[in-house]
């Protein structure tokens, strides 16, 4: 099967379909426990961020059991009311497809922002920052300061429809699919990481340096995906 012969449906969603027709073929789960993701990725000739994104679709619909530090696991058959349940379920875009996206636009916005920015507009951005690293020292997850950050840089542009695109984009990782795998991969520790990052646009932004802020900005955004596809 070529999975890419169905340009409407996601890719991970193609991949999810092989998977499922291979899953519960004799000798493919032996003990009940898939192959790892670089073998089926091989197999398949994909990617292993595709692979892992499928596998964590077949877990929501309930197929397999994804266990850290241990491996996928078949769970039971489904019965056919459940399987038809299932096609109807909207498990929304792929978090490559996401953060790919706000690379390029966000790396633009910064680069365009950068030059112009106003004391008041730094201030509020630095003030955003603070709050960040107070819930990161807290070991909190800070989701909500986080979107600000990113919005904010975009009302720094005056233009409604960049900020309101960045917070739709951001909102993205609450759809099934995303929630589902930062949840498993993006444990609290890997927001210290982050928050240096976050300092770095900050920084350039002050230096009002439109290169740096891009560059930082699309570095973030590249590793954040990074760091959440490698664990």
């Amino acid at each position: 099967m070529n999975t890419r012969s169905t340009p409407s449906r996601r890719l991970y969603l193609q991949i999810a379909d092989q998977l499922r027709a291979l899953i519960y073929e004799p000798d493919f789960a032996v003990n009940g426990r898939l192959p790892p993701e670089r073998t089926l990725a091989e197999q398949l000739g994909v990617s292993r961020p595709s692979i892992r994104e499928a596998l964590v679709a077949l877990q929501l619909e309930g197929r397999v059991e994804i266990r850290m530090g241990s491996g996928v696991y078949l769970c039971g058959v489904p019965s056919s009311s459940e399987d038809a349940a299932q096609d109807n379920v909207e498990m929304g875009d792929s978090l490559i497809d996401i953060m790919g996206a706000r690379a390029i636009l966000e790396g633009a916005i910064a680069a365009s922002v950068a030059p112009l920015a106003k004391p008041k507009d730094v201030k509020a951005l630095r003030a955003i920052y603070q709050t960040m690293e107070r819930e990161c020292q807290a070991g909190q997850l800070p989701i909500a300061a986080d979107r600000a950050f990113h919005v904010r840089i975009a009302q720094m542009s005056n233009n409604e429809v960049l900020a309101r695109t960045v917070g739709t984009l951001y909102d993205e990782r609450q759809s099934p699919m995303p929630s589902k795998l930062l949840g498993l991969y993006d444990p609290v520790d890997t927001w210290f990481v982050a928050l240096n990052e976050h300092r770095e646009i900050l920084e350039a932004i002050e230096a009002r340096d439109p290169i740096q802020a891009q560059a930082a900005m699309q570095r973030h955004l590249k590793t954040a995906l990074k760091r959440t596809m490698a664990r």
